[in-house]
């Protein structure tokens, strides 16, 4: 049974085998971003079916494919659609393509997801970039035997979006126009949604959002020694006092018209990223 490191070798060489470019970003593209692959110089798309030891995204939404190319003139890989937990994969699998991005020599990764609002400042639509995480999913993709040659056996959490990114990101919306935020990302299994008093908690330990995805990504990329950038983007409210059902379609739909400008922030990091040295 081949173990991580080798996991990552094959996924790669299959995907250098595509692209033999060296990708500066990398993006995992949830909710509401799959437009972004029509701003890209595309020049390699390959199936999540035909990259060795990636899950097949199952999720309403993502169109499950590695995209590879250039965006801004910067050589970038980017997932069209991405992994959970509640689709059953466990998290070193649902992890694995951030490993592979690192192998490739990716030096900044973009996570984006769709979430519920828990701020009631913050309204349906608005974008938030994540300032800091929590993680309630009951699991975590580190647990077990270490390999020292993808990273340290107890990383530092201290800063797990880079704060210089999360200020470059803030300044350029404020450029564009652009209102966003900065807060808090719970993130929890799923795939059912929060009752009134889980809401009420997880505001009460300080999350502003809530979702199913992102973290792991995250905790490996710090692992692994990628510089992360996270942006979520409102798609319901979830104030426990006012709760109404969700309603996936109108969920999606919002997230769909908060799309042009979260693009816009993110062909601007991507932009950024290709005039810095970001090591």
């Amino acid at each position: 049974m081949l173990d991580l490191y080798e996991k990552i070798e094959e996924a790669a060489a299959v995907i250098q085998n595509a692209f033999a470019e060296t990708p500066k970003v990398a993006l995992v593209l949830g909710t509401g971003l799959g437009g972004l692959v029509d701003q890209i110089d595309v020049k390699a798309s390959i199936e999540y079916g035909e990259i060795p030891h990636f899950p097949t995204s199952t999720a309403t939404s993502h169109r499950g494919r590695l995209v590879c190319g250039f965006l801004e003139g910067v050589p970038i890989v980017a997932m069209e659609g991405r992994f959970h937990m509640y689709e059953g994969y466990p998290l070193k699998q649902i992890t694995l393509p951030v490993r592979v991005f690192k192998r490739l020599g990716a030096e900044l990764l973009i996570v984006s997801n769709a979430c519920g609002g828990l701020n009631p400042y913050y309204q349906s639509g608005d974008i938030m970039v994540i300032d800091d995480q929590i993680n309630l999913m009951g699991d975590n993709p580190l647990i077990g035997i270490n390999d020292d040659r993808l990273g340290p056996r107890f990383p530092d959490m201290c800063e797990p979006y880079d704060q210089q990114w999360i200020d470059r990101t803030l300044a350029l919306a404020r450029r564009e126009d652009i209102g966003i935020h900065r807060g808090v990302f719970v993130a929890v299994a799923g795939p059912n949604l929060e009752t009134r008093a889980e809401y009420r908690f997880l505001r009460t330990i300080g999350a502003d959002v809530v979702g199913m995805s992102t973290v792991p990504e995250t905790i490996v990329a710090v692992h692994c020694g990628l510089k992360t950038i996270g942006l979520s983007v409102i798609t319901d409210m979830c104030l426990p006092d006012s709760l109404q059902p969700a309603n996936v379609e109108e969920i999606i739909a919002t997230a769909n018209r908060a799309a042009p400008q979260l693009l816009k922030i993110v062909t601007g990091i991507v932009a950024e990223a290709g005039q810095t040295r970001i090591a």
